[in-house]
């Protein structure tokens, strides 16, 4: 078991402290290659590192865009809501990740539970 960081926005974060967002969204780059199911994430607030969440990797789904990802997975798993979930697009990650950052690394939904681990 590894464990890894990464730094969230406050929105995503909250969602995943109220157990509403269980999959979370990333570019399939290096850094989350090394991650596998049964490994832990610490997610750090963007805005305030000191609070943090601990979760357990469940799950891993790579896709080659999010085009893709969109398609396959719930998206009211992903950080969509009933209020904005029909307006949902792929592009909404093009915040994010370019087209051409998507087409060389993949992208990566990384299914979590919250862990009994809270820092």
């Amino acid at each position: 078991m590894t464990l890894h960081k990464m730094k969230l926005n406050a929105e995503p974060f909250d969602m995943i402290k109220q157990g509403e967002k269980t999959i979370e969204l990333r570019l399939n780059d290096e850094k989350r290659r090394q991650v596998q199911v049964g490994d832990q994430i610490i997610f750090e607030h963007l805005d305030d590192l000191t609070q943090t969440i601990q979760v357990d990797v469940i799950a891993l789904h790579p896709f080659p865009f999010f085009e893709e990802l969109y398609q396959a997975l719930p998206l009211l798993e992903c950080g969509y809501t009933s209020n904005n979930v029909e307006t949902a697009s792929p592009k909404d990650m093009e915040a994010y990740y370019s087209l051409e950052q998507q087409a060389h690394y993949g992208v990566l939904g990384i299914e979590i539970s919250l862990s009994d681990h809270f820092s």
